[in-house]
């Protein structure tokens, strides 16, 4: 199954399944509403990551429960979207870019399902190569890219900007850490569609509103949902990957 996490711009998704069901999974750690679909003859499960009416703010948002839901329905690869600001005058407004790495400066947030034991996942490759490479196939994307996640709700300073570049960070967000490395713990598949809203504090000429990123959002909606539709109709779904096997050599 294809797990779709949606930020701004993919609560339209389920318009083109060819059904929907909606169903309330319980997990160790709350319980999750998930939208489960058939769409292009293939079985998807979709998370509004900020939950009905975008009601959760970023640092609010329960990514272990998230997670683990998809992984009680079944889901092996996860496609994510997340607004960001660039920080890379070569990543535009606008465009979509699919990372390759990422910074973490997130602060109050639970990080793993490992509390009680000891285990070191590898993200030598954070972000799965085998979904990368299916997005590349599927709609006009910028591969790579080293995306660096705040706490939120604030935007960032103009200085924090400026040292997020100097470490070679290329876009901000608030939502991408640590939905990443809690998929790798669960052994999915993961990557993420990061739709650039606006250029970061500092850079923009402009103060930042959250009115210009749901108006960039809204603007590129038809074009991520095609490039979402479209990797949903490339994957193959089945296929056995690395992120698959994530534990292997990592329990103590």
């Amino acid at each position: 199954m294809i797990g779709i996490i949606g930020g701004s711009g993919v609560y339209e998704i389920t318009q083109k399944a060819d059904s929907c069901t909606k169903k309330l999974v319980q997990t160790d750690y709350g319980d999750v509403e998930v939208s489960l679909l058939e769409m292009f003859g293939k079985k998807v499960a979709f998370i509004p990551r900020h939950a009905s009416g975008h009601s959760i703010p970023p640092h609010k948002i329960n990514f272990r429960a998230n997670i683990d839901a998809l992984k009680n329905v079944g889901v092996t690869k996860i496609i994510a979207t997340n607004s960001v600001g660039s920080m890379n005058e070569d990543m535009p407004p606008g465009s979509f870019v699919i990372p390759d790495d990422f910074l973490d400066f997130s602060q109050d947030r639970v990080k793993t399902f490992y509390e009680d034991k000891v285990v070191h996942i590898d993200v030598t490759e954070a972000y799965c190569p085998s979904l990368r490479d299916v997005l590349a196939q599927s709609g006009e994307v910028i591969l790579g890219g080293t995306y660096v996640c705040t706490e939120g709700p604030r935007f960032e300073t103009p200085a924090e900007i400026r040292m997020f570049k100097m470490l070679g960070g290329d876009l901000v967000g608030m939502t991408g850490v640590p939905e990443v490395t809690l998929a790798r713990e669960r052994e999915i598949c993961y990557n993420s569609i990061c739709i650039v809203s606006n250029y970061a504090s500092g850079i923009s000429p402009d103060e930042l509103t959250i009115d210009e990123v749901f108006e960039m959002v809204a603007k590129k909606e038809p074009e991520l949902l095609e490039l979402i539709y479209n990797f949903i109709r490339n994957v193959d779904d089945g296929a056995d990957c690395m992120c698959n096997h994530a534990l292997d050599g990592a329990e103590v």
